[in-house]
């Protein structure tokens, strides 16, 4: 059974109305996905960062 969401709470739409998952939520979804989520609580973007500036 999918859980409901709390707009402000675990997510939130941006200026173009895309729908944005808070850290508190993903941290409570208890993974990471690897998408490089703007508000990610498991420092995936800093990872893929560090990664691009390698190549």
């Amino acid at each position: 059974m999918a859980q409901k969401l709390t707009e402000g709470e675990d997510f939130y739409f941006n200026q173009q109305g895309l729908m944005v998952l808070t850290a508190k939520y993903l941290l409570k979804r208890g993974y990471c996905c690897k998408n490089a989520c703007k508000h990610c609580p498991y420092g995936f973007h800093e990872k893929v960062a560090a990664a691009q500036k390698k190549v």
